[in-house]
């Protein structure tokens, strides 16, 4: 895959292209990529998978609290993994959500020598969101720029959308996330010092910072996870929430006890994969009780990652 820049040129008429944001690079969008290749090599062009460097919602409402799926540099290794031939990043500006689809065609066209421009399912694109396929298709045809619908994703885990992976990992179902996506759920962030209690109950735990403020979490509980840290990856069960049993006042953490594990990784970066939901949150009557859950959970995770590490041989 070939990364272009915004200022460079291709020849016109040499590129089938799809646009969108592809945050999460999910199942539906596999369906888009896989169709948009097909129509390039029926063609005999390149396919181009254009997306954007910003969400345009975090450029149109600022204010308004968003989250997303995965960082950049995620998102092009996925992208890349589904192979397109070229891949477009552009810049999402308020100058140019002003363009209208027609404006927009006709910039594909001159620009980077679109032919043919595939419209994911249900994607709009311009600053009239009340357009049609319809409208795309006239625009197109007064442009020399021929419109084609993609194919629905009609798969087991269907419809599947980037905001629907997004409302399913906010309300900690990160099983159907993993469906929708075709892998787990990723958060990355680094080993830092954090309250040092998880040791003197038996279940020493890394405390995960440095995390992306942009990116999504899962809902607030316990979780059966894989790490990714120091060049190994190991089970565990991660905990996302406030610590209520142990008083440790409002701050959000983020820590992850590893099975059958003692280094020292502090400063490390880490990356959890979120396997499946064990629990939420909740206060307890005391350490007796905590530990006790916690034991429950560790057997319950293990048996969870064990099974899961057999589907994936």
């Amino acid at each position: 895959m070939k990364i272009l820049g915004e200022n460079d040129r291709l020849p016109a008429g040499s590129t089938v292209a799809t646009i969108g944001m592809f945050d999460g690079v999910h199942l539906g969008h596999a369906t888009l990529v896989d169709f948009l290749k097909q129509q390039a090599a029926d063609q005999g062009k390149q396919s181009l998978l254009i997306t954007f460097l910003r969400h345009p919602r975090q450029v149109l409402h600022p204010d308004e609290p968003f989250k997303l799926i995965m960082p950049l540099d995620e998102r092009l290794k996925q992208i890349e993994a589904l192979g397109p031939d070229l891949l477009l990043q552009l810049d999402f500006t308020a100058e140019f959500a002003k363009l209208d689809s027609s404006q927009f065609i006709e910039l594909l066209r001159d620009r980077y020598g679109v032919s043919l421009l595939v419209a994911g399912y249900n994607h709009r694109f311009g600053h009239n969101r009340g357009e049609t396929f319809r409208d795309y298709c006239r625009h197109g045809e007064q442009l020399g720029v021929k419109m084609v619908k993609a194919p629905e994703y009609l798969g087991p885990y269907a419809p599947v959308s980037s905001t629907i992976v997004r409302g399913l990992i906010a309300a900690g179902r990160v099983v159907d996330a993993m469906h929708c996506m075709g892998r787990p759920h990723m958060i990355r962030g680094k080993v830092v010092h954090g309250f040092h209690n998880g040791r003197g109950l038996g279940f020493p735990t890394a405390n995960v910072g440095e995390i992306d403020p942009q990116l999504l979490l899962p809902h607030n509980g316990a979780y059966a996870v894989l790490a990714h840290v120091d060049g190994q990856v190991l089970q565990g069960m991660a905990n996302i929430g406030k610590r209520p049993t142990l008083d440790n006042g409002d701050q959000l953490s983020i820590e992850v006890n590893l099975f059958d594990f003692d280094g020292d990784i502090y400063g490390k970066d880490i990356t959890l994969e979120f396997i499946s939901f064990l629990r939420l949150e909740f206060k307890m009557c005391g350490l007796e009780e905590l530990k006790h859950q916690l034991t429950l959970d560790r057997n319950n995770a293990k048996r969870i990652l064990n099974d899961y590490s057999t589907t994936k041989q």
